[in-house]
């Protein structure tokens, strides 16, 4: 385990969903709330795609010249070179109250994509829960079985047999059995949980021994789960907010975490001035190639 470097000082409100695109060696990432998207090239040129709705995932198109986004007004189609987003799909959501987060690719280019119950300023409402939905060009927008206040911590198995989420208010982390041929999603079972209170599982990566590693928000930790759910390892971070962790790099030995700012006092973030930055490390094991081009 190297030491923990920062890699970016972009003080993002809600940093999220690092994602390595192998072909062009490429890092792209989101600031939720800023809200855009990013991309960080070999030569530490950074690109910005600004946008005009909270951001929650997003997934590449063949050939890298755009991107599905998931706004909180809907499925968007991004072009990288006008900047414009065009609808695909409506919010399945009241987006008053809601806004989708986390996303995931499987090998067939389905576009899993959460929720988070998450008002807009102003609206007061009790905590609602929405499912889960996949998209893809050919279906749209579908909705799936799975209802939470809150999706995280996508990730799926080498096998893509396996399919990782978490419902993070309840601080539960779910694995469910996934049909990679049908894009079937089976009853979830309880694969980890965090006990403490404000400490909740967040974004996660699969490395090639096949355990599960998740960024705690709250505790400042990334944790490493093996194939059976048991905490293995956990690697303290300099920021108290982390929000994903992804393997990057050609060899997919090195890893990324993402982090946040928001909600943090005036003294917190004198305490870490480095909160919402990009950080990286060597963990010690090589992760798995993450598909992240939608079809």
């Amino acid at each position: 385990m190297s030491e923990i470097e920062l890699l970016l000082d972009c003080q993002a409100i809600i940093g999220e969903s690092p994602t390595w695109f192998a072909p062009r060696q490429a890092l792209y990432w989101i600031d939720v709330k800023a809200p855009a998207l990013y991309r960080l090239d070999a030569n530490r040129t950074q690109t910005q795609w600004r946008l005009d709705a909270d951001i929650g995932a997003f997934a590449l198109l063949e050939g890298a010249e755009g991107a599905l986004v998931a706004l909180r007004t809907g499925i968007f189609r991004l072009d990288f070179v006008t900047g414009e987003a065009r609808q695909l799909a409506p919010a399945p959501f009241d987006p008053n109250l809601f806004r989708f987060n986390e996303g995931l690719c499987d090998a067939e280019g389905r576009f899993w994509v959460g929720v988070m119950f998450d008002p807009r300023p102003g609206v007061a409402a009790e905590p609602a829960k929405a499912p889960l939905h996949r998209f893809t060009f050919g279906e749209g927008l579908v909705a799936g079985d799975d209802w939470s206040d809150l999706h995280n911590g996508f990730a799926l198995n080498a096998e893509e047999d396996a399919f990782f989420l978490s419902h993070s208010k309840a601080r539960s982390v779910l694995r469910a059995p996934y049909d990679r041929a049908s894009g079937r999603l089976g009853k979830p079972g309880l694969f980890a949980e965090i006990r403490t209170e404000g400490h909740v599982p967040d974004g996660a990566a699969v490395d090639e021994e096949g355990c599960y590693w998740c960024a705690i928000h709250g505790a400042g930790v990334l944790h490493r789960y093996d194939p059976s759910g048991r905490l293995i390892l956990q690697v303290a971070l300099p920021v108290s907010q982390p929000t994903m962790c992804a393997f990057v790099g050609p060899d997919l030995d090195e890893m990324v975490v993402t982090s946040a700012r928001e909600k943090l006092s005036e003294d917190e973030l004198k305490r870490e001035p480095q909160a919402g930055g990009l950080f990286r490390l060597r963990p010690g094991v090589r992760g798995l190639s993450r598909p992240c081009v939608a079809h």
